[in-house]
């Protein structure tokens, strides 16, 4: 029971209901012994008046009846200044206390309350009080506090009986009422988040938020916003696996195609002509890097992409291949692409991934200067930073969209063009990260974007 959300409020639905009885309990003990010590001074003083207005017809055995009758060992009365023993009998012991009802506080009742329910020796007290109906100025009576002890015993069972019975009921009230308003919607909930967890591509198994209680109907709408998201990433995860495996079937075929091609673009090198003598090797570096990427693809679609192989690379030397390349594509009139690297700049980096990173920035630079229909330029920027190396690319194109910005790495997403996969960036973003290194986009705006690589110098630190 201690494990269930029901049982654990049922105990403490008891445990709350007997505090408060006892809470209640405390001042009525003091209240009973109040109302029996008035009781027992109303009949001592009727019994002293009877005494008093007939004392020569009532003899000693009508007196002791009288006392015990009111409950009392004797009785003084006060009339204006005298004070006269009305009836009396034999103390069986001293008197221990005196309690005086005339104006009692709360607190002393239940301190003296208290005191008597946890004494069960009786005592001799004497108790002051007012008279009744102007009968006197004070009445006083000695009482033995057995009977009072008895009565308060017998009265405070009755309570706890009662507080039981209070307690049961309520207890059960507030059980049901917990296990139908809260236990009941918690369990349906779990059992919604079960049935999704057993197929979460199926649309048909997201909550729909129905609960009338405010603090449950934002756990379902959360719920709902969750496993929609999560129903989403899966279905776009399950089409790129689908597109992976696509992908995989096609990477043999493609990769001979491109192997014919290097072949051909080899034989482009005996040609006498001068123009395609200086393009067929940059023709068969770029197909050798197709190649390449063709044989890793299968790996990639396994997320095992092979870690890079560091080398120290002529920063100068590295740049200018790949924006003397990536230049051959576009007219030099339209979109320009240069560097600026100072001389003997050494980086370690792996050259292919590297060459894919830059090529990717490139490449999406171009297409946003393009798109302007004006002229612009390119620069690939390396410096060393001291503690690493800082490699920019910008560009001055149009800037990047706010929309564009929100997933810019994030595969499928971040496309910065219509048409765009936004599989550039992403791919560019994890290739780097394999580096120990960043790519941040560093601005963007009317003037331009730049794009941030910072590439530790010492492995594991940036």
């Amino acid at each position: 029971m201690l494990k269930t959300l029901s049982g654990r409020f049922l105990i403490l639905t008891v445990v709350f209901v007997m505090l408060a009885e006892v809470l209640i309990f405390v001042p009525s003990i003091a209240r009973f012994r109040l109302e029996y010590l008035t009781d027992r001074m109303e009949r001592a003083q009727i019994a002293s008046l009877a005494l008093l207005g007939a004392r020569d017809m009532i003899d000693e055995a009508v007196e002791v009846e009288l006392l015990e009758n009111a409950g009392v060992l004797n009785v003084v009365l006060r009339r204006d200044a005298l004070r006269q023993l009305v009836l009396s009998s034999d103390l069986p012991g001293p008197v221990t206390q005196t309690v005086d009802l005339r104006d009692p506080s709360p607190a002393i009742l239940i301190r003296d309350a208290l005191a008597r329910f946890v004494t069960p020796e009786p005592e001799i007290i004497r108790v002051i009080s007012e008279p009744a109906r102007g009968g006197g100025v004070q009445i006083e009576a000695a009482i033995d506090t057995g009977d009072l002890h008895a009565a308060m015993i017998d009265y405070g069972i009755n309570i706890l009986w009662l507080s039981l019975v209070i307690s049961v009921i309520t207890s059960a009230f507030l059980f049901i009422a917990v296990r139908r308003l809260m236990v009941m919607p918690v369990k349906k909930l779990a059992r919604h988040m079960m049935s999704f967890a057993s197929a979460p591509e199926d649309a048909r198994r997201i909550i729909e938020p129905s609960s009338n209680v405010r603090e449950l109907r934002e756990a379902e709408t959360a719920l709902h916003d969750l496993e929609t998201q999560l129903s989403q990433s899966l279905r776009q995860k399950e089409r790129l696996a689908q597109l992976g495996s696509a992908v995989a079937k096609i990477s043999h075929d493609l990769r001979n195609i491109l192997t014919t091609a290097t072949l051909l673009a080899d034989r482009m090198e005996t040609v006498d002509d001068p123009t395609v003598r200086r393009v067929a090797p940059k023709i068969v570096k770029s197909l050798t890097r197709a190649v390449n990427l063709t044989e890793g693809t299968l790996a990639f679609g396994k997320a095992d992409e092979a870690p890079p192989a560091l080398q120290l690379l002529d920063a100068c030397v590295f740049f200018e291949e790949i924006c003397e390349g990536e230049q051959l594509a576009v007219d030099p009139d339209i979109v320009r692409i240069r560097h600026s690297v100072p001389a003997g700049l050494q980086l370690r980096a792996d050259p292919e991934q590297m060459h894919r990173i830059i090529g990717n920035l490139i490449r999406n630079a171009r297409q946003a200067v393009q798109a302007t229909g004006k002229p612009g330029e390119i620069e690939v920027i390396a410096a060393d930073a001291g503690n690493c190396w800082q490699v920019r690319v910008t560009d001055t194109g149009p800037g990047l969209p706010p929309r564009a910005q929100e997933n810019l790495f994030q595969a499928f997403q971040g496309n910065v063009r219509k048409g765009g996969t936004g599989l550039g960036l992403a791919i560019a973003s994890e290739l780097v990260r394999g580096h120990g290194g960043t790519l941040t986009l560093e601005k963007t705006g009317e003037t331009g974007t730049t794009f941030l690589i910072v590439l530790p110098q010492q492995m594991g630190v940036v």
